[in-house]
């Protein structure tokens, strides 16, 4: 099933925002409801960071169960924004909590437990394989995931889908964003510089 043909309720929201030098969060907003965030953003990277990579596979592939089909159904591990101005050890006790009750949703959820582990694997594969596509060399002190004979045409489509991708962050300054409409791959029409900066979340 092709992402056009996910069903939501609702409308989603995806700004992958860099807030720092290395540093970027992702904000979730659903129409009606405060925005959720998850900030810093693990794996930040110059090129395109970890959590922009799993959303190209989630809504590339139609992965409903994945971080970003979960978040559009309000659960997630990403956090209100409302609670930005509590302590550091505060944020960190919500996130736990929040994480707590993802892997218990997970625990019972058969589909959404297939959905995470082809998103994880095909990120981590995805992102080694279009960043040999550039040129560069692995970390020899990381494993290569290994692909499997059926996702090569996936690997092939997502791969490119990064090379339109990358390019769209790596211009982005401190403060600016990408904003996509779950579950669209392709940003939202119009200059993305700058958006960050008239209401940080």
């Amino acid at each position: 099933m092709g992402p056009a043909s996910v069903p939501y309720t609702s409308a989603m929201n995806v700004r992958f925002r860099r807030t720092g030098v290395r540093r970027y969060a992702v904000v979730v907003t659903l129409a009606g409801e405060p925005p959720r965030a998850m900030n810093p953003a693990p794996a930040y990277d110059d090129d395109i960071p970890h959590d922009l990579v799993h959303y190209v596979v989630e809504a590339e592939l139609g992965l409903t169960n994945g971080v970003y089909g979960r978040a559009a159904r309000g659960a997630g591990t990403f956090i209100t924004t409302a609670e930005r101005d509590v302590s550091p050890r505060e944020r960190a006790r919500k996130q736990r909590k929040q994480r707590r009750r993802e892997r218990a949703l997970g625990a019972q959820d058969a589909r959404h437990a297939a959905d995470m582990a082809q998103s994880e694997r095909l990120a981590a594969f995805c992102d080694v394989a279009w960043r040999r596509k550039q040129g560069q060399h692995p970390d020899p002190a990381r494993s290569a995931p290994v692909p499997r004979t059926e996702d090569a045409a996936d690997v092939e489509r997502l791969v490119s889908r990064l090379d339109v991708i990358a390019p769209l962050w790596r211009a982005l300054s401190v403060g600016d964003e990408l904003v996509f409409e779950w579950p669209n791959v392709v940003p939202t029409p119009g200059d993305q510089r700058n958006a960050g900066r008239a209401q940080e979340p």
